[in-house]
């Protein structure tokens, strides 16, 4: 492949009765999208030629069996099932579920064997994806299992990027599984993905305390003070600018995640609600520290709207662009890393190292 033709980029549908067939098709019937990337959507031609009617659009989809059947330049559709589905749209039903899923395996499966250069997932619904063969909480769990690394649950937007600590795990809990093994194991997921997916080479993270006030010296809570500050200080005298743990509502309310690259959070809600106030629709979910590269947009499947052809496709086309250039940086850092020292010392950055 030549270095700059657009990647193959596999698109896992979501929940039928929700807005992910319609972000998807939304998206690519602009055709300057396929001077980008090569999309794979993994669903079923028939379905998707209804959902194209439906949204009045003018597009043509190719129907294809095998993976080397791949057309650059076309919207290929990969067939993950063949059975027929009628669609309600918002409605919870566990078939849309188990073709939702049918759709991600097939799309994994792809992404493990080479035939896709990333995955960029529409949403599925946590309830009715439910089954013997699929217990995950979301995609991150699941690509967790079946990808080479440690996940984790990194929203980036332009102005914040927040990862957790904990992510799909009911807030009661969240406590108990801050530990200093977690803590290092998100945060240098964190660094390394700021590092070669986003090229920052000494990368700034703020780490949220668990607690009101970050416990407030142990008045409210002793994780911060016996758990958290002195895994971040292991982290900082082993060289690594990581700071915290900050209270986390004077953190955003005073604007100090604008000093940092990335922003730690220790539970789903702390992070997700100012990310999502912040930079909602123009947001996107990368999970980061696998082997394979995967995007999504910053929402769920929005029952509400679906069937009203109202869904915005910003977040899922930012998802999409996110993915490409993840990808190339990946492949960059790999190429600079195996080159001779003397060679990467003679191209400077031109960026001033931080102090």
């Amino acid at each position: 492949m030549a270095k700059n033709a657009p990647l193959i980029i596999g698109i896992s549908i979501g929940d039928l009765n929700g807005i992910g067939p319609e972000i998807v098709l939304k998206s690519f019937s602009d055709a300057r999208m396929l001077d980008f990337c090569t999309p794979v959507i993994f669903a079923n031609i028939k379905m998707l030629t209804w959902y194209k009617k439906e949204l009045g659009l003018d597009m043509h989809l190719s129907s294809i069996s095998e993976l080397n059947q791949v057309v650059p330049g076309k919207i290929n559709v990969f067939n993950a099932w063949n059975e027929s589905y009628e669609v309600r749209y918002g409605a919870t039903d566990p078939k849309a579920g188990q073709l939702a899923i049918a759709s991600l395996k097939s799309a994994v499966t792809a992404l493990k064997s080479g035939a896709l250069d990333a995955l960029v997932t529409a949403p599925i619904d946590k309830k009715n994806s439910q089954s013997e063969d699929f217990k995950f909480p979301g995609h991150t769990d699941y690509l967790a299992q079946e990808l080479e690394g440690n996940a984790l649950m990194f929203m980036v937007s332009e102005h914040l990027s927040v990862g957790l600590l904990t992510d799909h795990v009911p807030v009661r809990e969240a406590p108990n599984k801050i530990t200093e093994a977690l803590i290092r194991e998100k945060s240098q997921a964190m660094m390394a993905s700021l590092t070669q997916d986003f090229g920052i080479r000494k990368p700034k993270i703020a780490v949220l305390g668990v607690n009101p006030h970050s416990g407030d010296q142990g008045v409210i809570g002793s994780e911060d003070q016996e758990v958290m500050s002195p895994t971040i200080q292991s982290l900082r005298d082993a060289g690594h600018l990581i700071y915290g743990p900050y209270p986390a509502d004077g953190f955003f309310g005073s604007g100090a995640y604008k000093e940092f690259d990335a922003v730690l959070a220790a539970y789903h809600d702390q992070g997700l609600i100012p990310f999502k106030t912040l930079s909602f629709g123009a947001g996107v979910n990368v999970t980061a520290g696998l082997s394979a590269v995967r995007t999504s947009p910053d929402h769920g499947t929005a029952f509400d709207i679906a069937g009203q052809n109202k869904a915005r496709t910003s977040s899922f086309e930012e998802a999409i662009f996110t993915a490409i250039k993840i990808v190339r940086n990946r492949r960059m850092h790999t190429q600079l890393n195996k080159a001779p020292l003397e060679i990467v010392s003679k191209k400077p950055t031109g960026k001033k190292k931080r102090r």
